[in-house]
């Protein structure tokens, strides 16, 4: 997803630039035209990248407690993160379509296996 989306663009375009993307920096002196993973994912120098996620990858997100305490830490904690660069306002709406979409792509996933267990059990 990442690499597909405007900032994966950003970095795929102009990652051999030093002037663009200086790896000789740490990650906290960097002042790269678009972040990278790190960037949000490891912020502080912190190495549990699922730190800034809003839904473990063990959890779908039907199993997301939108109303739990924890939800919302993580959601203000990635809005601290965009908002280096975006608005928060512009970063909550972009919270709540990812995961729109995140529900979509579950739903489509369980479709999918569907189709395929019964193409199992008919016998292809």
């Amino acid at each position: 997803a990442y690499d597909i989306g405007l900032h994966g663009v950003v970095y795929q375009v102009n990652k051999w630039d030093p002037k663009q993307f200086d790896w000789t920096k740490k990650l906290a002196d960097a002042d790269y035209v678009g972040p990278t993973c790190q960037y949000c994912h490891m912020r502080g120098g912190h190495h549990n990248v699922q730190r800034f996620g809003t839904v473990y990858t063990s959890m779908g997100m039907s199993m997301a407690d939108r109303g739990a305490p924890i939800w919302n830490e993580k959601r203000d904690r990635w809005v601290s993160v965009c908002d280096d660069c975006h608005s928060p306002r512009f970063a909550r709406e972009l919270l709540q379509a990812l995961d729109e979409a995140v529900k979509d792509a579950g739903l489509k996933y369980r479709e999918t296996f569907k189709v395929a267990e019964d193409l199992l059990l008919d016998g292809v």
